[in-house]
């Protein structure tokens, strides 16, 4: 008969709980004697179990949620738009105060040389 150490059955003890996997002679004898791999198969059965029960189980918004998360979203949507269209008018009116500089620099150096002639 071979020794087994815990660690050997990390993995099969989880795949033993959920059904998947019938322990060979050699592990079961271990786990039949090992309180600490009964313990890890007890844990891994209540983990399935609990897994299991929840496929089943439907849960109900609370009322009115749905609307509030649509209204978030709608809200943020408009946060967005508004933004990107500041973004798009701070171009413009860059470019406006820009081409006003560049026009008052242009007008300010032709009056300036009809002033010195």
């Amino acid at each position: 008969m071979m020794v087994i150490q815990c660690e050997q059955l990390s993995d099969v003890l989880a795949e033993a709980a959920e059904g998947t996997v019938v322990l060979q002679v050699d592990f079961r004898t271990h786990v039949d004697h090992c309180l600490r791999c009964q313990a890890e198969l007890v844990q891994y059965t209540k983990l399935f179990r609990m897994l299991r029960s929840l496929r089943a189980e439907v849960l109900e918004p609370a009322p009115g949620l749905l609307t509030d998360i649509l209204a978030l979203l709608e809200e943020s949507g408009e946060r967005h738009a508004l933004r990107v269209l500041l973004a798009g008018r701070r171009v413009a009116y860059l470019g406006g105060i820009a081409a006003a500089t560049a026009a008052g620099a242009a007008g300010a150096v032709v009056f300036t040389r009809r002033r010195a002639s």
